[in-house]
């Protein structure tokens, strides 16, 4: 028998060479027999410890709570990273959330602000809603130590959808007459201006969900689903720190929202949300 291991995105190695699935398949006249596909880190630092410096990170999850990967945080700022791009809704509150009303002390992308290692914020919400309680990432700003791109949400989700999808670019009007169109091309259609926006793409995506198979196949719970299933696909390599992690085959195909195929590293951690230690 001939061996079939799948590695990635519609091409398998067969006997050491690399070819796409159909044509594997065509040029094997024997059973081919699937080695068997684990993704899982034994913790949080072991998978993120080679994202390097200057790495554009996609973060998942909502304002200061909904959904972020806390322990896959934590363990990039002990992990010490610097110059990092982070894509994100919202650049983080720290200290500043309890002033919004949300809980205080509880990990999201702030941590990576106050460490000193990001060094630039793409995101719809990149400032405290307390003009006086300046968050972590504001005071980078403030600083001259980091640069923001403003995106609305809309435009954002597009722009990371269109480089997993493989496109060049998209026009909109979102933006067209504010700061958002500063350096982009610009174009007329049926009278209207049109602002062209480009893919974004990450080196990295860090995720959180509600239960995940050893193979990457992930469920989302609620609203904490937000933005995780774009980043997975728009970044080179996912990782996913998941809630609940079950055999091959346990998952109800209907209630999976993101194919293993866009996830390449999976850590079980029961704790939703982890504070900052």
């Amino acid at each position: 028998m001939e061996q079939l291991v799948i590695v990635g995105r519609g091409k398998v190695c067969v006997n050491h060479r690399l070819f796409p699935v159909g044509l594997a398949m065509l040029k094997s006249h024997r059973t081919l027999t699937a080695m068997p596909v684990d993704k899982v880190y034994p913790d949080a630092r072991s998978a993120v410890a080679d994202i390097p410096d200057g790495a554009t990170v996609m973060i998942g999850g909502f304002s200061s709570i909904g959904g972020h990967p806390g322990h896959l945080l934590l363990a990039l700022r002990d992990q010490g990273a610097k110059n990092l791009t982070i894509v994100s809704n919202s650049m983080g509150l720290g200290d500043t959330a309890a002033s919004s009303g949300r809980p205080s002390g509880i990990a999201d992308v702030a941590v990576l602000a106050e460490n000193g290692q990001v060094a630039k914020g793409i995101s719809s919400f990149p400032v405290s809603p307390s003009p006086s309680n300046p968050s972590p990432f504001e005071l980078l700003l403030a600083d001259g130590k980091a640069e923001v791109e403003v995106q609305p949400q809309g435009t954002m989700t597009e722009r990371m959808r269109i480089a997993a999808a493989g496109l060049g670019g998209f026009y909109t009007r979102v933006g067209v007459g504010t700061v958002v169109e500063e350096g982009k091309e610009k174009r007329i259609f049926e009278g209207e201006e049109y602002i062209l926006e480009t893919p974004l793409r990450g080196d990295f995506a860090l995720l959180h969900a509600h239960k995940a198979d050893r193979m990457g196949n992930l469920v989302y719970k609620g609203t904490s689903r937000n933005f995780n299933p774009i980043m997975a696909a728009a970044a080179r390599v996912t990782i996913v720190q998941t809630e609940e992690l079950v055999e091959i085959g346990e998952l109800d195909p209907e209630e999976i929202v993101t194919p293993g195929v866009y996830v390449q590293r999976i850590v079980h951690i029961p704790e939703s949300r982890v504070e900052i230690g």
